[in-house]
């Protein structure tokens, strides 16, 4: 079986005033379905690079990126939009809920820029929202929220289209220990249900969670091995 995510070769550079920076150095990696994988580096590792590419949110300047079987550059905006919206959901440390906007509404907004079959958005968000135990919460504002809370409202997003893939960018950040482990909790449960994880993090304790872990360096993968627990 093919891997769900698969770089070969992939570079990236960003030009900034009379300063290059070589983000991504050539990065080999393949992560099958159902993995759970860490990525950690300190700043400047190329993490960031590594995850906006995996993520649709940045091309590669040379290399291959084959996402779910489909091969990533070349594509247009529209085209990797449309592959954001089905095959990923994305989870980031400042959540990036809309203010005014209630949990409910909040998980519905991904569900708007979908194709295909349509479905009921409200019972699909309602789903989601029990998935991760705020049932209870869902008319309330993100200010009426915790931030474990604002959190779970944010992953609640992320699934709500069922995509095969989760990227978590310092999802745990801006959280407590005893709320980052909730979090945590919440997605070894998204894992063991068949979605994919890719975590980025700088704290061991959180990569620790996962079943993989790649370290990188000046824009280069140092060692990828499994998580012995």
């Amino acid at each position: 079986m093919e891997p769900l995510i698969k770089l070969s070769s992939i570079t990236k550079t960003y030009h900034m005033g009379d300063v290059t920076v070589n983000a991504l150095r050539g990065v080999d990696v393949s992560i099958d379905e159902g993995e759970f994988v860490a990525v950690m580096g300190a700043s400047g590792s190329g993490k960031s690079s590594l995850m906006n590419v995996i993520g649709c949110l940045d091309v590669p300047d040379s290399g291959s990126y084959v996402l779910d079987g489909r091969e990533i550059r070349g594509l247009r905006r529209s085209g990797l939009a449309e592959l954001r919206n089905t095959k990923i959901g994305f989870v980031f440390q400042n959540f990036s809920l809309l203010a005014r906007t209630t949990a409910l509404e909040n998980v519905e907004l991904p569900m708007h820029y979908r194709h295909g079959p349509k479905v009921d958005y409200r019972a699909a968000a309602k789903s989601a929202l029990v998935k991760v135990g705020l049932g209870q919460r869902m008319d309330h504002m993100p200010n009426q929220l915790s931030g474990g809370q604002q959190q779970r409202v944010a992953i609640a997003r992320a699934i709500v289209n069922d995509p095969p893939l989760i990227l978590a960018d310092e999802p745990t950040g801006a959280l407590d220990t005893h709320t980052s482990d909730e979090v945590m909790q919440l997605f070894i449960d998204l894992n063991k249900s068949g979605k994919t994880i890719v975590l980025v993090t700088h704290e061991p304790d959180i990569a620790a969670f996962a079943k993989r872990l790649i370290k990188m360096r000046d824009g280069e993968i140092i060692s990828d091995e499994a998580i012995i627990k």
